[in-house]
């Protein structure tokens, strides 16, 4: 067997910061010893923005205040296909864009700001079925519109990675992996959350399954935990009260002890498609919402986020599976 390369640590940046300011962001990622963030929401100055919103000024900003606190954008966390999928009234909030405009606004400005801010990653969705309908009636819809997406991914040189989560076409791991077959890009891998799935009221062996669904697409992966609440009953979708319930990863029914443990199989393999892809390695995302979560993203303070890191860490000590953080090498490089 290869020996088991580090994995890349990482995180929402936005998530560990009670004011979502930038300087609150890197210094609380830079003191926890991560050299990785995933750009999502920020404030630079001019109030709390998604990072598709920043200005030119901002963004030279940011790129600024990233070299003076040593850290680098993994990610770009963009909200791409987190639209309907039909212009169908259904009683949700979710908006409609016409695909060929979304197409040439939204996501070339994702794949932009990956140009702009130096990575190949740009994380995305799946886009939401009307309420109430069976996702699986949607694949292909949003396989087609997925693969336009990818194409312009590929002609770009950066790579879509399609996040799993409740409430879109792809909730579920044997979703994903069909979408990305039938998609077929080398510029799109998947991404899986285990919490997005516990969430559903599936416990430890079920999110592991999913896992094992999906594992020959994923190329990167978010971590947060939940703990299953049998009070609540699954309706088909994630609502607010639900939310309430986030963990460490090492506290709730992922089953993510599982999981690292597989992964670490395949891990030599995930590192060195990642790398040919233009990624530093393999990603392990802090995304925790330990003190709070939602449709949009979700907060764990800096003192969660740092107790979120503390059990990943040890959750990838106890199945070995190596990572870096920064040391005493790293601040005198610094000096």
């Amino acid at each position: 067997m290869s020996e088991c390369p580090p994995v890349i640590l990482s995180g929402f940046a936005d998530e560990c910061a009670n004011q979502k300011t930038a300087v609150e962001q890197l210094a609380v990622f830079a003191a926890l010893g991560l050299e990785y963030y995933s750009l999502r929401f920020i404030d630079l100055g001019s109030g709390v923005k998604n990072v598709m919103k920043l200005t030119d000024e901002e963004i030279a900003k940011l790129k600024q205040l990233n070299q003076q606190y040593g850290l680098r954008i993994a990610t770009i966390g963009s909200p791409i296909g987190k639209v309907k999928l039909v212009d169908k009234e259904d009683g949700s909030h979710n908006t409609y864009i016409p695909f060929a405009k979304y197409l040439e606004e939204d996501v070339m400005r994702a794949i932009d700001l990956a140009h702009r801010f130096e990575t190949k990653l740009v994380r995305g969705f799946s886009f939401y079925p009307p309420r109430g309908e069976d996702p699986k009636k949607h694949v292909q819809q949003a396989a087609d519109q997925i693969a336009k997406i990818a194409e312009r991914c590929a002609r770009e040189g950066v790579v879509y990675g399609l996040e799993i989560e409740a409430n879109l076409v792809g909730s579920s791991g044997y979703v994903l992996q069909e979408l990305s077959e039938r998609v077929n890009s080398p510029a799109m891998v998947t991404i899986f959350d285990g919490g997005n799935l516990s969430s559903q009221n599936l416990g430890p062996e079920q999110c592991f399954a999913e896992f094992k669904a999906m594992r020959s697409s994923v190329g990167w992966m978010h971590v947060k935990d939940y703990r299953i609440d049998p009070a609540l009953k699954w309706e088909g979708f994630v609502d607010e009260e639900r939310l309430k319930n986030f963990v460490p990863c090492d506290e709730g029914d992922s089953g993510h002890e599982m999981i690292f443990r597989d992964l670490k199989t395949v891990l030599p393999e995930k590192t060195a498609k990642m790398q040919s892809l233009g990624a530093p390695g393999y990603l392990v995302e802090l995304e925790p919402h330990l003190k709070g979560g939602g449709q949009f993203g979700g907060f764990s303070g800096p003192d969660g986020m740092g107790v979120a890191l503390r059990a990943l860490c040890r959750l990838l000590d106890y199945v070995g599976i190596p990572y870096n953080l920064r040391d005493f090498g790293h601040v005198k490089q610094s000096r």
